[in-house]
Order: C-alpha cells, then sequence, then structure tokens
C-alpha cells in the first residue's frame, strides 16, 4: 500500500520498514469514516494503526486540541506519547495522567497541543477547570476502551464526551470484540475491523508448558523455574496486588532480581519498576494484569502464569507479552498440588520437571541511575553520556539505556561502577545546573 508521504516519513522515523494488515486497514479506515471499531490483540501494533492516519487528520493551520485520545493508564498514555514523539510529527502532544502537579499539565495546556492523550479522570479534571477549549475536538480515540470498561471509567469517559460538541469522527480500539460498544460513546453502525481472531498465537516459536508443584504453597517451585530460566527477562503474573507484592518480595530474599508492579503503586515507583525491566537492571518482573497490555516492555523471553486468570482473555493477553514477531518464547503455568488446569484450555500443556537443586543465576550487570532533571530542563541523552562521562569517569561500554522524561532521567550503569559515580558527581553541574542523582531502586 503506497502510504502519504508524511506518513512514510513517520514510519522512517520509527525504523519500520512496512505495515502490517490490521495497521493498512486502520489507515486507510480512520481517515475516511466517522465510526470505527479496531479489535485487535495485544502486540499487534495497535498504537500505530491509529496514530498514523492523525497525520492526514490534523492540522497545522488550527489552533487548540484537535484530537484527544482516552487511555486506562497512565503508562499507556506515556506509551502513545513516546511513540507519537518517536514519530517527528510536528505536532504538539500533552500528556495528562495523575501522579504529579495539575499545575505542570494546566501549564503546557497554555499553549494547546493538537494531540492531547490522558486517563479519564485527569481529563475530565481539565475540562472542568476548563483548560483547554473542547469545541476544537474533532476526533476521539477511545484505546484499550474494553479495560476502561472493567476499570469503572464509565462515567467519567460519558461526561468527557458529553463536552466534546464537535466531534466528527469516533475511534474506539479494544483488544477483545466480546463486548457491547455502550450507548455513551455515540458510536453507531460503525466501520468495524475485526483482527481479534489473531488472539490465539499461531507462531511456531510460542510454547505452553506446565510445572506443578508438589505441595499447596508455590513459592518455592517458582523460584525453582526462574532458577532455571536463568538471566532471561521473564514476567511473573499474579491476579491480586497482595499476592504481587509477596512474591516479589519472597523471591529478593531468596537472591532473585525482582521488580514489583500493581495499580497500587505511586506513580514514581511503578515508572521506576518499568525502567530498571527495560533497560536490564531487573531481570524478573512481578506483575498484576495491568502489564498484560498497554505498556512499554520490551519483548521478554518468558511468561510465567503464578496465579491463573480467570479469564481466557487475559491468559491470551498475558502470552501476547512473548514470541511476538516471530521470536520464540514461553508461557508457563504454575499449578500447586490442589489447582486444576484452568477450564479454557482447549488442551494439556506438556508438563515439565525441575532441577532438584536450584541454582541461584547472577544477578544483573546494570544498576539505574535517577537524575532529577528532564526534557523540560532541556537535558539530552547527549548531555548525559557527556556528563557521566566527563565528570563520572565512565567508559562508553559503562553507559546503557538512557531513558528522559518530562522531570526525570533514568540512566543505566555497569553495578560495579555505581559507587564511584556517586562519588564524583554527586555536587557536579550538569548544563550549569546541580541535579540530585541516586540509585532508582
Amino acid at each position: 500500500m503506497e502510504l502519504h508521504p508524511i506518513a512514510a516519513a513517520a514510519l522512517d522515523s520509527l525504523g519500520v520498514t512496512e505495515l502490517n494488515k490490521m495497521q493498512e486497514a486502520a489507515y486507510l479506515a480512520i481517515q475516511k469514516e466517522p465510526n470505527t471499531t479496531l479489535l485487535s490483540p495485544t502486540g499487534s501494533g495497535k498504537t500505530l494503526a491509529f496514530l498514523l492516519p492523525l497525520l492526514q487528520i490534523l492540522s497545522k493551520n488550527k489552533t487548540g486540541v484537535q484530537c484527544i485520545i482516552i487511555s486506562p493508564t497512565r503508562e499507556l498514555a506515556i506509551q502513545i506519547e513516546r511513540v507519537w514523539q518517536k514519530m517527528s510529527t510536528g505536532f504538539k502532544v500533552s500528556t495528562c495522567y495523575g501522579g504529579h502537579p495539575m499545575q505542570i499539565e494546566t501549564n503546557n495546556l497554555l499553549q494547546p497541543p493538537a494531540l492531547l492523550i490522558g486517563t479519564p479522570g485527569r481529563i475530565l479534571e481539565h475540562i472542568n477547570r476548563a483548560t483547554f477549549v473542547t469545541a476544537s475536538v474533532e476526533t476521539l480515540i477511545l484505546d484499550e476502551f474494553d479495560k476502561s470498561l472493567s476499570l469503572g471509567f464509565q462515567e467519567q469517559m460519558a461526561d468527557i464526551i458529553q463536552h466534546l460538541r464537535g466531534l466528527e469522527r469516533r475511534v474506539l480500539v479494544s483488544a477483545t470484540n466480546k463486548m457491547t460498544i455502550p450507548e455513551f460513546t455515540g458510536i453507531v453502525n460503525p466501520h468495524t475491523l475485526n483482527f481479534s481472531r489473531m488472539e490465539i498465537p499461531t507462531n511456531s516459536g510460542f510454547s505452553l508448558k506446565c510445572i506443578k508443584s508438589p505441595t499447596e504453597d508455590k513459592s518455592d517451585t517458582l523460584f525453582q523455574l526462574l532458577c532455571s530460566l536463568g538471566t532471561e527477562q521473564t514476567l511473573v503474573f499474579c491476579n491480586l496486588r497482595e499476592t504481587t507484592e509477596q512474591t516479589q518480595v519472597f523471591l529478593k530474599r531468596k537472591g532473585l532480581d525482582a521488580a514489583c508492579f500493581h495499580g497500587g503503586l505511586e506513580q514514581l515507583d511503578r515508572e521506576k519498576a518499568l525502567i530498571n525491566f527495560r533497560n536490564g537492571s531487573t531481570v524478573f518482573f512481578v506483575t498484576s494484569d495491568l502489564a498484560a497490555r498497554g505498556l512499554d516492555i520490551p519483548e521478554v523471553k518468558n511468561v510465567v502464569h503464578y496465579e491463573i486468570p480467570l479469564k481466557s482473555n487475559d491468559f491470551l493477553h498475558r502470552n501476547g507479552r512473548t514470541a511476538r514477531m516471530h521470536a520464540e518464547g514461553t508461557a508457563y503455568l504454575v499449578l500447586a498440588s490442589n489447582e486444576e488446569f484452568p477450564v479454557y484450555l482447549m488442551q494439556q500443556p506438556t508438563t515439565v520437571q525441575l532441577p532438584a537443586q536450584p541454582v541461584l543465576p547472577p544477578s544483573s550487570p546494570w544498576a539505574t541511575l535517577y537524575i532529577s532533571g528532564g526534557k523540560k530542563d532541556k537535558l539530552s541523552k547527549m548531555d548525559i553520556v557527556g556528563f557521566l562521562a566527563k565528570k563520572g569517569d565512565l567508559q562508553k561500554e559503562d553507559i546503557g539505556k538512557i531513558e528522559i522524561l518530562d522531570f526525570m532521567s533514568f540512566v543505566a550503569i555497569k553495578k560495579d561502577k555505581i559507587k564511584q559515580v556517586l562519588q564524583k558527581v554527586t555536587e557536579e553541574k550538569m548544563k550549569g545546573k546541580k541535579y540530585k542523582i541516586n540509585v532508582a531502586w
């Protein structure tokens, strides 16, 4: 399919060589249809599918917010913003979510962006405070809409939509087709792009295995399994926040690099956990289903269902985190002695035996530095690399992945260099300003 030059340039900026069938269909439909529903599984590229057509929909000759994207989680909102920024579109974007001061967002909206991304509660708060004009909004995208419903955001979304009087285009994006579109969306007789049949992993590189615990307490079995996986980055899924925290504490006590992630954590703690996992400082990521979709997490080798999800869709979303794009990956079911296979499994997976004596894998060679400055402070990756090399006496190979947010930055550093760096840079200035620098545990 031939793309508009602007869209083609955006793909080049992302390093994407071609679109899949779902993305091609969405690119055409969203531009011309007033109501579109896009149904496609986790990991299929839905974010790019609805962002790319915006390049032909947004106008540089118009002022004010032209498009709003509603996301169920802060992490997903941030991820969408990052993809948009990497596309180098020339259109301003702002992202609104809880966990940081409202005034920061209000100041950003003084010069309205063409694209506004945010969680339902925060966008509604901005609307109620009239921090931006709603009359200019012509396009609404409801991303991971099924997740928004399950989290109870119906009322906030309905209130938002009631204020958007000038809507000409509505796009509903979901990872599942097992839902009825609520009347409050205003979506009637939509043009439906149903790629949900892609949900079942067909990749020959995907495999599902079972580990059976000899007792009702599965914690030791989980530890044995993770030891056998070595240093391969692994997602460990739990159903409850309490279990997530208890499991992470147990694994840390046993000597494994393990992070904890769920919706009850403070925003900064969630951000740190994600960044430590993305840059390799953490090997095992113990999480609720919040990480099953809509997060910027690198493809992982293994998915572990420590607690078995009740719904088949949740099971599929979790598995979608591995074996993407023709890579290989394995999902493991950890069953207690009194647990049965979930009823939604059409056939039982192969049961595998674990080594009797677990061998603790080596810890990650990386640790993460936190810097209290970011994009709004005009810091760039080159600034940070130059500062750490000159003031911290680091070599190129000592510095790993760098992530710069609006008001903070995170840098992966070789763990054996951390003490040296902190001693050398604590009192130093970067670009004429002193920043707080410490380890991002």
